[in-house]
């Protein structure tokens, strides 16, 4: 059996080749990897073109054929097709209406190629080789610049109809609240790097205009400067205000978890990003919403994780896309 595999992570900014071994044991270790800048504005043809470039040289370095290939897996945001394999329009990458990206490598190299979306294949990649091992059921929250959801339901990635399956970012929490995925009071409103800095910049101004700037922001011309980070730092330092929004998120999460956890009764919820970096901040809230919220008998038996592979989980998620399909 061919050993190696290759994974591909598409994104808006940077793009990755990896070379990925096989071990006995099921696991994978990340041989080689080449990077370059997607440069999205050159068009979808020269991205994919240094996509088939990357690979060539990556198996050249190694001294490996196409043959030596047992699968491909690429990972990139949506919309997409995991079906056909084409990629539709993502927002970072506007022009990739109806790539057909999985055909083209295997026109080009010969092997077997797979799509899944960046939260389904961050899914596949905690459950194959981080937090998830050895489970039958999880769910992935990205919890990073938006809230998406992987599902891996009895020993399979589920997809849906129409690979729409797991935008958790898009349920109302709230009537009011940031917006995040076009909806005021979203999950992804209040549990998203982009959704605790616009909540942190509205209550910050509040703040200010009492007289009471906070540790983050000292004036209202700094509001714009405001990130999740920034308040994590300060709410780690013991600023009222910080400390106030963290909870706040963490009341949110723990109420989105809670209806995860009764619809769907997971071993585990693994989150990563914000929640790995930073969930001391919102443990206490999140475990008192979900108290409140969720059936004692699904609470009772889902453990909330945090997500394991950290900066690494774009090469392993792309990977594991990879050995799915093997």
């Amino acid at each position: 059996m061919n050993r190696y595999c290759i994974g591909y992570d598409i994104g808006g900014t940077k793009c990755a080749v990896l070379l990925g071994a096989q071990d006995a044991s099921g696991g994978i270790t990340i041989a080689d990897k080449i990077r370059f800048e997607t440069k999205a504005a050159r068009g979808w043809q020269a991205v994919a073109a240094e996509l088939l470039d990357t690979t060539r040289a990556i198996l050249a370095k190694n001294a490996l054929a196409a043959s030596d290939i047992a699968a491909a897996g690429v990972s990139c945001g949506g919309p997409l097709n995991s079906r056909t394999g084409t990629i539709h329009c993502p927002p970072n990458l506007p022009d990739w209406d109806g790539v057909p990206i999985c055909a083209m490598l295997r026109e080009a190299f010969g092997f077997p190629c797979a799509l899944q979306n960046d939260a389904n294949a961050c899914a596949l990649a905690e459950w194959r080789f981080g937090a998830g091992r050895g489970m039958d059921s999880l769910i992935f929250l990205t919890f990073g610049t938006g809230m998406g959801a992987g599902l891996i339901l009895d020993g399979r990635l589920y997809s849906g109809a129409s690979d729409m399956a797991g935008e958790v970012g898009h349920i109302r929490l709230a009537q009011t609240g940031p917006v995040g995925y076009g909806k005021a009071g979203s999950f992804e409103g209040f549990c998203s790097g982009g959704g605790i800095a616009r909540l942190a910049m509205e209550m910050a101004e509040q703040a200010i205009r009492r007289g009471e700037a906070p540790s983050f922001c000292a004036s209202l011309a700094e509001l714009e400067g405001i990130t999740a980070q920034t308040v994590a730092k300060a709410a780690a330092e013991g600023d009222a205000l910080a400390v106030k929004i963290y909870n706040l998120c963490g009341e949110r999460l723990g109420e989105g978890l809670a209806l995860l956890m009764d619809i769907l009764n997971p071993e585990a919820i693994v989150i990563g990003s914000i929640y790995a970096r930073a969930g001391d901040l919102l443990e206490d809230s999140m475990r008192r919403a979900i108290a409140r919220e969720a059936l004692t008998y699904t609470s009772e038996s889902c453990r909330i994780l945090k997500a394991e592979l950290g900066d690494a989980i774009g090469d392993y998620a792309a990977l594991g896309v990879a050995m799915q399909e093997i």
